[in-house]
């Protein structure tokens, strides 16, 4: 809880710096996306619209993880205050110093950020209940999890540079 100015101004810098953050983090996600192989296919336990909702709630973290920080930045340009990030750092203006384009973003930045937490929680509540009741391995698609030794066909010291026999 802000429990005083300082604490607000504090928070204010944090969530600029996170902003500015999750904006880069997400174009360097998009490009090695686009620029790699994809991720594995969903497994058979996934139906049809099951997988046409997993891929919406994708686009839509995408686009939401992606427009979120941009409207942010457009709101304090608009709002002719400094865009300033990491302490020092002052990004330039990209929109027009103006009180109604800072209200309407404003409004646009709130309201998305009620939408990227139920997609959010959507995209979680989806793979705890694949992980749980499924056990459909799908919690290991989104992550960098080490393949198994099952569907290897060796044991999984064998990667960790311990027998190299299989046995």
């Amino acid at each position: 809880m802000v429990n005083s100015v300082t604490d607000y101004a504090r928070l204010v810098v944090i969530h600029k710096t996170l902003g500015v953050t999750i904006f880069a983090v997400m174009l360097v996600r998009i490009v090695n996306r686009l620029t790699h192989r994809p991720p594995p296919a969903l497994p058979s336990t996934v139906g049809t619209l099951e997988r046409k909702l997993a891929m919406a709630s994708e686009l839509m973290l995408y686009a939401l993880l992606v427009t979120q920080p941009l409207l942010g930045w457009a709101m304090l340009s608009a709002g002719g205050a400094p865009v300033v990030v990491l302490g020092s750092v002052r990004l330039p203006r990209i929109a027009p110093c103006d009180a109604r384009l800072f209200w309407l973003l404003r409004q646009c930045h709130s309201i998305l950020a009620y939408a990227l937490m139920t997609v959010i929680a959507a995209h979680v509540s989806a793979i705890v209940a694949h992980t749980v009741t499924l056990r459909d391995r799908m919690l290991s698609r989104m992550t960098f999890a080490l393949p198994s030794a099952r569907r290897l066909g060796r044991p999984l010291r064998v990667i960790a540079g311990g027998d190299t026999k299989g046995g």
